[in-house]
């Protein structure tokens, strides 16, 4: 008896074991085409890119044998990181385009958060039966193609018929040069690049505020009801429970903005190309008129090494300040 449940006991295990092979060897399969297709548009540029930033490469000119490298391409070291700090017309455009980049993604990250935070308390404080109204409605603009947010708020920025021109005139302002006057600076910051920030948040903001409500959500209920016997205000809860919860969310909803922010182009291609007068040229511009308009790719490659450092420092630094060593 002992030795026919002992039996049974071992056809379940090795049952149970080739089962396990089983589904291990579909993952592998399902996962190993999937990892070897990021990895070749993910590392395959990326080390192009690296290759390209130490050497004077053109497609334009007639290089060596090993990938165009050499030739009329020659290697150049760190000469274009050098020439960054150079007084020529490409290094001061350079120069512009990163200090463009970091306005550009510090006005957007703590905008975003001051609108999306109170935004999404707010949805999550009314009738269950609107919350999901609300969500689809400020959600909607993510799922919009950039390329046709640019061209609508194009058109809403126009001088003449922009509907938000002719909001100003109806309560007797006067309409704005919005994207294409060199001259029009408000607090320190070209007009046209605020434009671009404000369509910017409008078409980002639904991503950020979905999950925050989620966030919301998933606090326990516990906290609150302990603040209200304590006889915590609203203002009270949020700065001391809430808002020390939310810092895993926040983190992540810091990094990903930032990075996203510090990538801007096709926005900015179609609504201003860089202009006026190179005021909202940033770094991704300045990359792809360096590579595809210029055939300067050498000089583009190292203009994205230090792109992809500054998002690095930026990132690890967010994760120092954010970071928590708790769950709830």
């Amino acid at each position: 008896m002992v030795s026919a449940t002992s039996s049974g006991q071992s056809r379940r295990r090795r049952a149970f074991s080739s089962h396990q092979r089983g589904r291990s060897i579909f993952v592998v399969s399902a996962l190993t085409p999937l990892m070897l297709y990021m990895l070749f548009w993910t590392l395959v540029p990326m080390t192009w890119a690296l290759l390209l930033a130490f050497f004077d490469y053109s497609p334009t000119r007639v290089g060596g044998s090993l990938f165009g490298f050499g030739g009329g391409n020659p290697f150049v070291g760190l000469t274009h990181f050098r020439n960054m700090f150079g007084d020529t017309l490409e290094a001061q455009k350079f120069r512009q385009s990163v200090g463009n980049t970091l306005i550009f993604s510090f006005a957007v990250l703590p905008l975003n958060l001051a609108i999306t935070i109170p935004l999404a308390l707010a949805i999550e404080a009314i009738d269950a039966r609107l919350k999901t109204v609300y969500r689809f409605v400020y959600f909607l603009p993510t799922v919009t193609a950039s390329v046709g947010v640019a061209l609508i708020w194009g058109y809403l920025y126009n001088p003449q018929q922009g509907l938000i021109n002719m909001i100003i005139r109806a309560v007797g302002g006067s309409g704005q040069i919005w994207l294409t006057d060199p001259r029009a600076i408000f607090l320190g910051v070209p007009l046209a690049l605020w434009a671009i920030i404000i369509t910017y948040l409008w078409w980002d903001m639904g991503y950020n505020l979905v999950i925050f409500i989620a966030a919301i959500q998933s606090i326990p209920r516990d906290f609150h009801e302990a603040a209200q016997v304590d006889g915590a205000n609203v203002w009270h809860t949020f700065w001391h429970i809430t808002l020390p919860l939310l810092r895993p969310t926040l983190l992540f909803v810091c990094v990903l903005t930032m990075i996203s922010s510090f990538q801007v182009f096709d926005i900015i291609q179609i609504m201003t190309s860089g202009g006026p007068q190179d005021q909202t040229r940033v770094m991704v511009l300045d990359i792809y008129l360096s590579a595809f308009r210029y055939q300067n790719m050498g000089w583009a490659g190292a203009a994205s090494l230090v792109l992809f450092g500054m998002i690095f420092i930026v990132t690890f630094i967010q994760t120092r300040l954010l970071r928590t060593q708790w769950e709830y």
